[in-house]
């Protein structure tokens, strides 16, 4: 079984446990989850000649489980949901490593995203001192290729030792399960990524339309679960009034925009990190490149050293320009709207 990204134990498939608990003698089957003989999940039985020891056995074994699971403070992701209703498993992914200095905002921008979301776990014992709540919901929306999913790997990056539940595509029908995952081992983070196919897809998913659902989820929590809810979004406009309509699910919406004449310079010196390339000539790159995103220094860049390697030799300034050529050109048009330039800022979208 596996027990974090690259690590596994041996476990117990059928077994037989014969001690004693509080005195009295008990007998634990164990049986491994065997869908092919109609068992989709693991399980225990317990037999004991008192049967009040025998709840409270069950009982202290539930809270190690909470305790002792291998999946808190492990970034997991859920597989997609199988017809017969539950999740099909579990994946372990790494833990990314992003620093704030490769995050490329606006000042103050990244603070508050910080602040929010951990800032407010870190304070977590004054917070319910003052009978403040802990559970959060924030959500970056703008243009795609700005930078919120970067962000988000930022957040999981800082908070090591949080469980984070990564729900992306059809797993966002998952909603349910990840918060009720998330509620047993917090302090724990639910990302949601492009949130608005929720609101896209809201009748496909089953009877209960999904944004409903992940509101719903929002409620279910208790204040003082130290759960941060992050969502991103594309086209704000598509979760429709409902976030609105049912106020406090989401306490921080922050805007994350095409990146300004400064931002995108300091963009083009990140992702040229170690290739031997001019300062001016980077600069020059970057004031050409108006109206375009990270997704599109981050592919110029590939593209410098692929064009260096197809001709032998070191990436240069002069690859820099015909690369920025070629994606300024008519006929990658399509190319720079699938890296998200010349899309709408934040401020384009309608919020009602």
């Amino acid at each position: 079984m596996a027990t974090g990204p690259s690590t596994q134990r041996q476990v117990v498939a059928l077994g037989l446990h014969l001690f004693t608990f509080e005195g009295s003698p008990v007998v634990v089957l164990q049986a491994a989850a065997r869908s092919r003989y109609g068992q989709d999940e693991p399980r225990l039985d317990v037999v004991a000649t008192d049967p009040a020891a025998a709840g409270r056995l069950l009982g202290e074994i539930r809270r190690l489980m909470r305790e002792k699971s291998v999946l808190r403070g492990q970034v997991i992701s859920f597989a997609e949901q199988s017809h017969s209703g539950p999740p099909s498993g579990t994946t372990f992914v790494q833990r990314p490593t992003v620093l704030a200095s490769d995050v490329v905002l606006p000042d103050g921008v990244l603070d508050r995203v910080v602040d929010h979301v951990i800032g407010i776990g870190e304070h977590r014992e004054a917070l319910r001192a003052a009978g403040r709540h802990l559970k959060r919901g924030i959500l970056l929306y703008g243009p795609p290729g700005t930078g919120k999913t970067h962000t988000v790997r930022h957040l999981i990056s800082r908070t090591e030792g949080t469980t984070v539940v990564l729900l992306t595509g059809p797993a966002i029908s998952l909603i349910s399960e990840a918060t009720e995952l998330a509620r047993a081992l917090q302090p724990a983070m639910v990302v949601l990524e492009d949130v608005d196919l929720i609101a896209q897809d809201r009748y496909e998913h089953g009877p209960q339309p999904l944004l409903f659902a992940l509101l719903d989820a929002l409620d279910g929590l208790d204040g003082d679960a130290d759960v941060a809810f992050v969502m991103t979004t594309n086209p704000v406009e598509l979760l429709e009034r409902a976030l609105a309509e049912r106020p406090g699910r989401v306490d921080l919406a922050v805007p994350v925009d095409l990146p300004d004449d400064e931002a995108r310079a300091r963009l083009f010196t990140l992702y040229a990190e170690g290739l031997p390339l001019g300062a001016e000539a980077l600069h020059a790159a970057a004031e050409r490149a108006q109206g375009m995103t990270a997704s599109f220094a981050k592919e110029l860049m590939r593209r410098v050293v692929l064009r260096a390697v197809e001709r032998g030799g070191e990436p240069g300034d002069g690859d820099l320009e015909v690369a920025l050529e070629q994606l300024l050109s008519s006929s990658e048009e399509l190319t720079r709207a699938l890296l998200g330039a010349g899309t709408r800022t934040s401020e384009e979208y309608p919020t009602d």
